[in-house]
């Protein structure tokens, strides 16, 4: 996240507006509609920090998305985001308590939540109660508590509840999944690695001239605008890193492997910013009961070095799949030892890197060694925002009856694997899981 010191592009005249604009520049020449239409969805945002200006920009591409409303504590981001969707003509309402926008705002059809992780749960419940299809940031909350009462109000209401693992709807990893699904790309998939690296950073601040009152603060359960401003960081608001960054790629996990674990263990710890609260880097070992035998999952997040990034490898017997959303990671290298590999070239679901065929297998290699694998690539390219697709599933839902591709009832099991990473590290032991640790 960008130091909060260097993003004043708001102000109250013209030199204010200009930078917004240049933040989201790209939104400014794909307006989602000119006029309105039955057709569409009336919005409230939750939140219009960093993560909900993101959510922000991508349904601005989403024809029939009507923005309504807009919902932050702080007026700094309350005026950002009214400002902002003003340039596409969007009239908004602001407010800065959720239940007061609840019970003003009756034409509303959808809330996207985008709030610190511990007001999840208790805006989505209201938000459900109150009959609103609700789209809700991961990690789904702060707490498994909190989870399950947001599984449990969409139950209970009957209105839809997405939830922002966005790899759900991304056209490249549901085109991983068919292979491993429906053609058994893998062989018996048995491994997985999986990290999220992130170099070091200073703590986001702003001018004073910008700072809420104590008051305001306290009102909400601030003590400062540093834990505001990094809430990430403190247990009260979030579950640090592995919340805020493994919490993707931990249901990816679950997802490729089709269970939920059975088993972790875990370390971590305050290594290096020692005003923070949570643990800067965190490393987990996931055990799975797989349809096909045991299988096993390392997953680190890391605060101190970017080295390669975000991604995750999957490997079974036959091959193994390097994904991310960054594109160059994106690959799979298939064993030598493995069936040929034509007819899925022939079908255009894999493409080989930098030849026509797969070459023969030189099979005379060092005993230490394994023969270096065919490199393949997957044909598929994401030509939108990421969250651009998992929202238009979302407002798919809605106005067409489209079934979700990560209810909250299906996040559920991603929270618990995720949270429980934190308690395994602080009980420094092996955590057992049973089904009834993921059942609503």
């Amino acid at each position: 996240m960008e130091n909060m010191e260097r993003r004043e592009f708001i102000s109250t005249g013209t030199a204010g507006a200009v930078a917004g604009a240049a933040l989201l520049g790209g939104a400014l020449a794909a307006r989602a509609q000119e006029t309105p239409s039955a057709d569409d969805v009336n919005v409230a945002l939750v939140g219009c920090g960093s993560q909900g200006r993101v959510l922000l920009n991508s349904m601005l591409k989403i024809p029939g998305v009507k923005f309504k409303a807009v919902c932050d504590i702080w007026p700094y981001r309350q005026t950002y985001a009214s400002r902002y969707l003003g340039k596409f003509d969007h009239d908004v309402e602001v407010y800065s308590d959720y239940r007061e926008m609840l019970e003003k705002e009756k034409d509303i059809d959808a809330v996207v939540c985008a709030s610190p992780d511990l007001f999840h749960a208790p805006i989505t419940v209201a938000a459900l109660e109150a009959g609103k299809a609700v789209y809700c940031e991961k990690n789904m909350s702060n707490t498994i508590e909190g989870a399950r009462e947001m599984v449990e109000a969409m139950k209970r209401t009957g209105k839809l509840c997405q939830i922002g693992h966005q790899r759900r709807s991304n056209p490249r990893y549901l085109h991983a999944m068919k292979l491993h699904n429906e053609d058994n790309i893998f062989g018996r998939l048995m491994f997985s690695n999986a990290q999220w690296n992130r170099g070091v950073s200073e703590p986001n601040t702003i001018k004073e001239k910008y700072h809420m009152s104590k008051e305001d603060l306290q009102k909400w359960g601030f003590n400062s605008m540093h834990e505001l401003l990094n809430w990430r960081w403190f247990k009260k608001f979030g579950g640090g890193p592995i919340c805020d960054l493994g919490a993707h790629q931990i249901d990816i996990l679950n997802w490729f492997f089709g269970s939920n674990p059975v088993s972790l263990v875990a370390s971590g710890g305050k290594d290096y910013y020692k005003e923070y609260e949570w643990e800067d880097n965190a490393m987990a070992i996931y055990e799975y009961e797989t349809d096909k035998g045991m299988a096993r999952a390392f997953y680190q997040v890391l605060t101190t070095t970017s080295s390669l990034g975000f991604l995750e490898r999957f490997m079974g017997t036959e091959a193994t799949l390097a994904i991310s959303e960054i594109p160059r990671w994106n690959q799979f290298y298939r064993e030598v030892t493995a069936p040929v590999w034509d007819d899925y070239k022939i079908k255009g679901l894999l493409t080989k890197e930098g030849d026509e065929g797969p070459a023969a297998a030189d099979t005379k290699v060092d005993v230490r060694m394994s023969p270096a694998p065919e490199k393949w690539e997957i044909p598929v390219s994401n030509d939108k925002p990421l969250h651009m697709y998992h929202l238009e599933n979302f407002f798919s839902a809605i106005r067409d009856g489209t079934a979700l591709n990560c209810p909250a009832d299906v996040a559920f099991p991603t929270a618990v694997t995720v949270l429980k990473v934190n308690e395994a590290i602080a009980a420094n032991e092996r955590l057992v899981f049973t089904e009834k640790d993921f059942t609503v």
